[in-house]
């Protein structure tokens, strides 16, 4: 049985950072939407509420009800969470005369047991709230203070609660409260008695089982690679689930990377797995032709790719399972506070093959993220360069041509491209950045080369640097750097003779650029 802890979902945008910090204590942890509790059985230890946008004082306040929760397991309150707590139990909350955000530093820190064990007075801790605690219900005592808040942190007293709860008014889980991880793993490991044992090689073992339970003895998968990690690490746990039974294509939409449709698939040859290369790149052009809206553009793209997989998956017999490679931050995305955010762009995925084709639907990563993701794939032994490969968009190089996409267009951003991504390995800098690509613009720009002026194409250069794709800051790459690759490439590709580097952060910009 794994371990849980569970996170209640109030909206913050911290929330899955706080999965993640349990995460790194080797320790599962579940986001559900607040108002969607699930019956606590024997795996769920602990029990942690999330800030939220909203206020306590609202109408609209988000209130589920405590007493389901509270006694019954170990709880933390973060912020929204602990005012909520306060409010709860007859406590008072107002809104503050002086919204705290930014850094602060705790005061009179009782830190000889609980929450707080080795955590000193004047901790660097990380505030963002609006609403201040003025009385604590009865049946609490107070933990520690700041300079600007009187109720930083307060917990239960002994014989309060069957169980403890403890409240505090900062994020443990950013990296600016120095002393979160220590604050977390109290909570989580001395006070809710984890094991910790929540590691690659148990998630592989637990995963394996679950799966030869799921899929039965006879059936086959259809899973389509698409020489990513996700795809891949996805492929290697139901390879080693039911070996031959699984079976992978990997469709060569004419968007990919220079000779990346060859080089991903003697990638694969090594791992074991049946892979069917597909070149069905003159589909996708002829259904892009004179297409330049984004949307329409990743739409047909997704269109041909159903296409395409379901004429050749017709060819095979006795499949029973879609295997995809959803990650947990998709899963939560569709079961948000909110509900399923306002869609930035449509997702290229197989979506609609498994109504079409009758198949049910396997996802091996469903609750990990990405950089769980490249560890499981470490310890399935699988190659490096596979597994440090930087996220790249389905849709492929539609949507770093802006515009039409034309075969000239494909083959011009592909040798940009090439120079760059071989330029951040030349230069040590490729395992450094999160993701990197190359923009075809919409735009000619005046050059001179030699004694001729020119009128030629110009490109962007983008690198980001991020743990999961959520927010991004752009990568401070070294100049010395951008000049060589913007030399290389405006000296060898020919149609090229401007190389702009984009300095713009996720949020506002996104990663991509359509």
């Amino acid at each position: 049985m794994t371990e849980k802890v569970l996170i209640l979902d109030f909206g913050s945008q911290y929330t899955q950072l706080i999965a993640r910090r349990i995460r790194e204590l080797n320790v599962y942890s579940e986001i559900v939407p607040y108002d969607k509790v699930p019956e606590l059985d024997e795996s769920y230890r602990a029990v942690i509420l999330s800030g939220s946008p909203f206020s306590v004082r609202e109408e609209r306040a988000l209130r589920p009800d405590l007493d389901k929760i509270v006694g019954k397991r170990p709880v933390l309150g973060i912020c929204y969470g602990a005012q909520y707590i306060a409010d709860y139990y007859g406590g008072t909350v107002s809104r503050s005369l002086k919204r705290e955000y930014g850094k602060a530093n705790l005061g009179r820190v009782r830190r000889m047991q609980g929450l707080l064990r080795g955590i000193e007075t004047g901790s660097q801790v990380w505030m963002s709230h609006g609403d201040t605690i003025e009385h604590l219900p009865e049946g609490f005592e107070l933990l520690a203070s700041t300079a600007d808040v009187e109720v930083a942190a307060f917990a239960s007293t002994k014989g309060r609660f069957d169980q403890p709860v403890y409240c505090i008014q900062f994020h443990p889980e950013v990296y600016h409260s120095l002393d979160g991880k220590q604050l977390l793993h109290n909570f989580v490991i001395d006070i809710a008695g984890c094991k910790g044992d929540w590691t690659p090689a148990h998630f592989i073992e637990q995963t394996v089982e679950a799966l030869r339970e799921q899929i039965g003895d006879d059936d086959r998968v259809l899973l389509g690679l698409s020489g990513g990690v996700d795809s891949s690490v996805a492929a290697m746990l139901l390879h080693r689930a039911i070996g031959d039974r699984l079976f992978c294509f990997f469709i060569d939409n004419g968007l990919l990377r220079k000779d990346e449709f060859a080089e991903v698939q003697q990638s694969y040859q090594g791992m074991g797995l049946s892979v069917t290369g597909i070149d069905a790149k003159q589909e996708f052009y002829d259904a892009l032709a004179g297409e330049s809206d984004p949307e329409l553009k990743r739409k047909a793209i997704g269109r041909v790719f159903i296409e395409v997989f379901e004429r050749e998956a017709k060819q095979l017999t006795d499949v029973k399972y879609l295997a995809q490679g959803t990650i947990y931050p998709d899963v939560i995305e569709s079961v948000s506070v909110h509900g399923p955010s306002v869609t930035i762009k449509s997702h290229h995925n197989v979506g609609g093959l498994p109504e079409k084709m009758g198949l049910k639907i396997v996802e091996p990563l469903r609750n990990l993220f990405k950089d769980e993701v490249r560890k499981v794939g470490t310890e399935l032994g699988m190659p490096a360069h596979l597994i440090g490969r930087h996220p790249f968009p389905g849709p492929g190089l539609a949507i770093r041509i802006l515009g039409d996409i034309t075969p000239a267009k494909v083959q011009l951003l592909q040798e940009a491209d090439r120079i760059y991504i071989d330029k951040l390995r030349e230069y040590g800098l490729y395992d450094q950045v999160w993701q990197a690509g190359t923009i075809l613009l919409p735009v000619q720009s005046v050059g001179v080369m030699g004694d001729e002026r020119t009128y030629e194409q110009a490109v962007a250069l983008r690198a980001v640097s991020s743990t999961d794709g959520m927010t991004a800051e752009w990568s401070h790459l070294p100049y010395e750097f951008l000049a060589a690759v913007s030399s290389s490439i405006i000296n060898n590709v020919k149609g090229i003779n401007r190389v702009v580097y984009d300095i713009s952060t996720k949020p506002p910009a996104t990663i991509e650029w359509e």
